[in-house]
């Protein structure tokens, strides 16, 4: 049996055992994943512990992703744009790293969802661990124009400054203006608006004006659940088409899974089977 798991602190609320078992069940994989709660400052321990135990991998969530990343051996070009990792693949004591959040929003989005990102203008709220993991792969989608609007503008600079300084990178800036913000002053509107900020989770509201959606536009939120109905909410009163990050989660996973097994599980089916399971 090889064994996964996923490291954090908080983590009992964490839906990626009942997740992974799905993908495990559906593919034929045989495989266990469980949930670790590892104490703030103990992140360089628990993994240590988990690789002696023989286990094959483990997803990391908050707020260990960039520690994770320092840790490894070597890391996946979206887990070096990031400089945060959220999956590790374990093998002995060699370790090594992968960011799947971007890509799992950008499936959601595109896939699930149906909204082509190509040419179109984007807004991505926040420049913490949540902005760095998916900046990239938003990138890749070819917008027309992506916004990184953050409350401490130099955090937002320093964010798109890494970004536009990254070789791999040039050719797809050559198409999409990147730029940084303050969350006050916004002079336009967007066609999608991803929220990745800690305002759904701490309750707060939503940190910009609604004059930056488009009519019509999807209101993105990276928090899925309770969490995220204020910012569905607000983007319903305002013309804006709601989507939590339920589907982000599922796909996320399903890179992960992939990462580690070699094989593709079936992502849009169990986010249908969660959502009816939660309807």
């Amino acid at each position: 049996m090889d064994h996964y798991c996923v490291l954090g602190n908080p983590v009992q609320h964490s839906k990626s055992p009942g997740i992974h078992a799905r993908f495990a069940e559906l593919t034929g994989q045989t495989m266990a994943y469980s949930k670790q709660l590892v104490p703030l400052d103990g992140f360089a321990n628990a993994l240590q512990q988990w690789m002696a135990s023989g286990a094959r991998g483990c997803n990391v969530t908050v707020p260990f992703k960039f520690e994770a990343f320092q840790m490894a051996s070597n890391a996946t070009e979206r887990a070096q744009l990031a400089q945060a990792a959220n999956t590790l693949k374990l093998k002995g004591q060699h370790i090594e790293a992968d960011n799947t959040d971007g890509i799992g929003l950008v499936n959601d989005i595109q896939v699930n969802a149906g909204v082509s990102l190509a040419g179109r203008d984007l807004l991505l709220l926040g420049a913490g661990g949540a902005a760095a993991g998916v900046l990239g792969p938003l990138l890749a989608a070819g917008p027309r124009r992506l916004v990184v609007a953050n409350r401490t503008l130099a955090k937002a600079q320093a964010l798109v400054a890494r970004h536009a300084a990254h070789p791999a990178l040039q050719d797809l800036l050559q198409k999409t203006e990147l730029q940084a913000s303050g969350l006050q002053g916004l002079d336009a509107d967007f066609d999608v608006i991803i929220n990745g900020t800690a305002s759904s989770l701490g309750g707060g509201e939503v940190p910009v004006h609604a004059s930056v959606l488009k009519p019509g536009a999807l209101a993105y939120d990276m928090m899925y659940g309770a969490a995220a109905q204020g910012f569905a909410d607000w983007a319903l009163s305002h013309g804006a088409v709601p989507r939590d990050g339920l589907g982000m989660l599922v796909e996320q996973a399903a890179e992960s899974f992939l990462f580690w097994r070699g094989v593709r599980p079936p992502s849009a089916q169990v986010l249908q089977e969660m959502r009816e399971a939660l309807a």
